[in-house]
């Protein structure tokens, strides 16, 4: 029974993780179907906004009204959303679609591991679980674009929305036969004033920051206005949750040493993989002159590594620590990260996927460490609010550090381009641009790449600094009661 359960988990996990990266190679055929390029960003920023402000309140509902009930409704909005978005006849609309894909997709991440940590009591199998589940969002995160392609070579891209329903059914009807669950039938109550200043504030911060690293006008009064507008709702969230019956999300899981150590290592190694999966395909094609499709193979290594450090890590459990297994990963991942920053434009392509190896692996041995103390730390009641948290933060890093790295760079590079009157857009064509000018190009790219793993360097040192922090911490993985 546990089986198909987790079959259908994994199943849905996979179409979730796909449908945040699958759209990037249909993009150019979208807009020239629905037109609105101006428009195209918020086709990728809607859905992770979406899916980041519904999550942690998806898992403080689970905790509620119990994961069954939750998951299927979150399954069927998703595919109401993908079938919508199959049918877009505007930008518009696909946009707004794509919103109601994202709310739907929120649930998946903290509601399959609060499942799993129902369904997997010992925790040897709930970490070889976890790391199944990890595996399936690093590969389907790169191989999205590649099948995203394919379909739209081959088909439409309106069936890469299609595709989701029914793998999708699939999933939900297995649930619904074999998923068996005991839920309290005492009334629950529900915090919507904390809902809502969470969704609000959430929804301020992640607007002004995916705005602000798309146009760098950082000193926009509607950016300046979004940014405080989220400080100060966040400020009344907490007053709310303070006084809350049944908060939306717990304060007192800031308190809880150990969650605390690993979302702040979720919110660095998560900044670290979007500088690398942003970066990496413009150092392939700008400095290196590859193709795009040579470029994204260049990212290949990340997930089949990520994959084997996932299963890795659920057979290592319970022969070391599971802190100690943090500890290796971001140790790992730092010496991946310093590999990818001491190369050139000079050195050898393998040392390229030797280091994106490297710090697959290094993710892979964490990610579902993560999810394993995390579970082990709290009550059974409070597990799915403390993993919808960590999924939030997750979500929030890869905008955070694309936001900050995004920033560093369109200011070390466009200003050196100013300096030499080059045209940073023409590096990717190498084949039409004068020697002398693309000399320059590459120069310009090369450094502002470098500079951008400095700073992941820096944040991959710091996340090996704070594991020893959590082998320090001597808790154990038993369950809390």
């Amino acid at each position: 029974m546990r089986k198909k359960i987790m079959g259908a988990l994994l199943l849905v996990t996979v179409l979730a993780a796909m449908e945040g990266t699958i759209v990037s190679t249909a993009i150019p055929r979208i807009t020239s179907d629905l037109s609105g390029i101006e428009l195209v960003s918020w086709v990728y920023a809607v859905y992770m906004l979406a899916t980041a402000v519904s999550a942690p309140i998806y898992g403080k509902l689970a905790d509620l009204f119990g994961r069954k009930k939750i998951m299927v409704f979150g399954i069927i909005l998703f595919l109401i959303g993908a079938a919508l978005c199959g049918i877009a006849l505007t930008m518009e609309q696909l946009i707004i679609y794509r919103a109601i894909q994202g709310l739907g997709a929120g649930v998946v991440m903290p509601v399959t591991m609060t499942i799993i940590g129902d369904l997997y009591t010992e925790t040897k199998g709930r970490a070889k679980a976890q790391g199944w589940i990890s595996a399936v969002w690093g590969v389907a995160g790169v191989l999205g674009p590649l099948l995203g392609g394919f379909i739209v070579d081959t088909l439409s891209w309106r069936y890469i929305f299609f595709l989701n329903l029914p793998f999708g059914l699939v999933a939900l009807l297995m649930l619904v036969k074999y998923y068996k669950e005991d839920v309290s039938k005492e009334k629950q109550r529900i915090d919507y004033l904390g809902a809502a200043a969470f969704s609000i504030g959430t929804i301020s911060l992640l607007y002004a920051l995916l705005s602000g690293s798309q146009s760098q006008d950082w000193t926009n009064p509607l950016i300046i206005g979004m940014f405080a507008a989220a400080f100060a709702v966040y400020g009344c969230f907490v007053w709310i949750e303070k006084r809350a019956a049944e908060p939306i999300i717990p304060l007192n899981l800031f308190s809880n040493k150990r969650v605390l150590l690993v979302n702040l290592l979720t919110l660095l190694t998560g900044s670290v993989i979007i500088s690398i999966t942003i970066y990496l395909p413009i150092w392939s094609q700008g400095v290196l002159g590859k193709s795009a499709t040579a470029a994204g193979f260049i990212l290949m290594p990340m997930p089949v590594c990520w994959t084997f450090g996932s299963i890795l890590a659920g057979n290592l459990v319970g022969r070391l620590k599971a802190q100690s297994i943090i500890t290796m990963g971001t140790a790992i991942l730092s010496l991946g990260a310093l590999l990818l920053f001491s190369l050139s434009a000079q050195s050898p392509e393998f040392l390229i996927y030797v280091a994106i190896g490297l710090l697959g692996l290094g993710m892979g041995l964490m990610t579902p460490i993560f999810m394993l103390i995390i579970q082990g730390s709290v009550a059974s009641n409070k597990r799915g609010s403390a993993v919808a948290l960590n999924t939030f933060i997750s979500t929030f890093s890869q905008t955070l550090g694309s936001a900050v790295f995004g920033t560093i760079f369109n200011i070390v590079t466009l200003s050196q381009a100013g300096k030499g009157n080059f045209n940073l857009n023409a590096s990717f064509d190498h084949g039409n641009v004068p020697a002398g000018e693309l000399a320059g190009l590459q120069e310009i790219l090369a450094t502002g790449v470098h500079i951008i793993y400095g700073g992941t360097l820096l944040l991959a040192l710091l996340s090996f600094g704070l594991s020893w922090f959590l082998v320090k911490e001597n808790g154990n993985l038993h369950e809390h009661k």
